[in-house]
């Protein structure tokens, strides 16, 4: 499956690509593919940089809200890498894959420490900082370098597996090697700066709307003449990987500590999580395996214990079910965690919370 050159054009597995697959992507992009997206049109390292981390495994609806937010708290590469780790967390809550806020803020300070504030122009320069990896960088130094790499994220590996009908298995690291190969003899030759960024927009634009996982419009995608598994009908097929995900499934308990504040409002008890694991590095309520083990860490005659209704989340490896015991307190708690505090209610919005727990602590009762 390894790419060739066979009378002067690219091949795979023994067959030319069809080299024409660029210029009608990018005809296509430029007509009629996305161009109002507020992260469009602009050449600025950072904003392309903090909207490609957004994007991962995040649907651009959820990003349109967070985007605008995150540039007026953030402005620029020096306002981020000022920040203390809480404030970027606190903008965050609710995108999830908490471990990308953190990278984008090392990633920034090492910008501002190392580079002079100014994001390295290469994408093998790229590469070297926190939490950009190659798909990533390409995209940085495509929209605004115009190099000529390419891209290669999920959609863009189910936009070119469909086209060329790519059997090679992507959860084996060679496979997905050949796949990179073939990502670059697809770009278009010579391409000015322009031509990169219609070409990477037209493969993100492709995967996020016709090409989609389940349903895709293989009648009005505009290189259906030119993809193989659109013209027999298996694009369903792709892409094939054949280690599937392994999900489990846990209960946890949530002791939810209330106390009144001096003003006659709520306070909240709060721990921060290990910097390890699920929800790392943010804060919640303290969390237990079973009911009896959050009972066990509260002194004698603390009060009544409010059992709320439970709350289901799912994460990418697990399926949470949550069981918020609720308890009015007026004194600290016991707990062997010095990470722990009480924070007033307007006060949750300057901390890094966990979705599900935000949304839960707003909605307590009375």
């Amino acid at each position: 499956m390894s790419v060739a050159t066979e009378c002067g054009k690219p091949a795979v597995a023994g067959a030319a690509l069809p080299v024409e697959f660029s210029q009608v992507l990018m005809q296509w992009q430029r007509h009629s593919g996305r161009h109002g997206l507020p992260w469009q049109g602009t050449r600025d390292p950072y904003r392309v940089w903090l909207s490609e981390v957004m994007l991962q495994q995040t649907q651009v609806s959820t990003v349109l809200d967070y985007f605008p937010r995150f540039l007026a708290r953030f402005p620029d590469v020096q306002a981020l890498a000022s920040a203390t780790p809480d404030e970027v967390l606190a903008l965050w809550s609710g995108l999830g894959y908490y471990s990308r806020a953190r990278n984008l803020h090392r990633c920034a300070q090492v910008v501002v420490a190392q580079h002079a504030g100014v994001f390295p122009s290469t994408s093998t320069e790229l590469q070297t900082l926190p939490g950009i990896g190659a798909s990533t960088a390409a995209a940085i130094a495509a929209f605004c370098h115009g190099e000529r790499i390419s891209i290669l994220d999920g959609n863009v590996r189910r936009v070119l597996t469909r086209l060329l009908a790519f059997d090679g298995d992507l959860a084996q690291a060679a496979q997905q090697r050949r796949l990179w190969e073939i990502a670059q003899a697809l770009l278009p030759e010579q391409p000015a700066a322009g031509d990169m960024v219609a070409y990477t927009q037209g493969l993100m634009d492709l995967g996020a709307t016709l090409c989609s996982r389940s349903r895709p419009s293989c009648a009005a995608c505009p290189v259906l003449v030119l993809c193989r598994s659109g013209q027999d009908g298996t694009a369903s097929r792709y892409p094939v990987k054949t280690r599937t995900l392994k999900r489990r499934h846990e209960s946890w308990w949530l002791l939810v500590l209330r106390s009144p504040s001096n003003d006659g409002a709520h306070r909240i008890w709060l721990e921060r999580r290990p910097n390890a694991g699920i929800w790392a590095g943010l804060f919640c309520t303290p969390v237990f395996a079973d009911e009896a083990s959050a009972l066990a860490v509260l002194p004698p005659n603390t009060g009544r214990m409010q059992a709320l209704a439970p709350v289901a989340h799912s994460l990418t490896h697990r399926e949470l079910r949550l069981h918020p015991l609720l308890l009015e307190m007026s004194h600290t708690p016991v707990s062997g965690d010095d990470s722990g505090r009480w924070v007033d209610m307007e006060g949750l919005d300057r901390l890094g919370l966990p979705a599900p727990v935000r949304q839960l602590l707003m909605q307590l009762p009375d």
